[in-house]
């Protein structure tokens, strides 16, 4: 399912639902059928997603190179698309949000 999020400081965002879930986990709210993230709750909604995105680079980057690319008994494999990468259309909408002021909502 699709998940919609809309401000009015920002072309919409639209997201799987297990994608939206997660965003929207990491920085404290749940995903119910309709929801908001208010102005007053979009700065720390940013910082928590900046901060999480920091880590999952951290991580990869701990990893990198230990994919057992190329070692028997192991099949190559694509790394996968990073929390980055995923996030920043909804970090790109927060940020407008918060420099126009206003709320985020989602199954309005």
């Amino acid at each position: 399912m699709l998940i919609t999020f809309k401000t009015p400081a920002a072309p919409d965002v639209m997201m799987l639902e297990d994608l939206a879930e997660y965003l929207l986990g990491i920085i404290g709210k749940q995903l119910n059928e309709r929801g908001v993230i208010t102005h007053e709750e979009v700065p720390s909604a940013i910082q928590k997603l900046e901060a999480a995105v920091v880590t999952d680079k951290k991580v990869r980057a701990e990893h990198d190179g230990h994919f057992h690319e190329g070692e028997e008994g192991h099949e190559p494999h694509e790394i996968p698309i990073g929390l980055a990468q995923r996030a920043y259309p909804f970090l790109d909408m927060l940020r407008l949000a918060q420099k126009h002021n206003t709320d985020i909502l989602w199954g309005v």
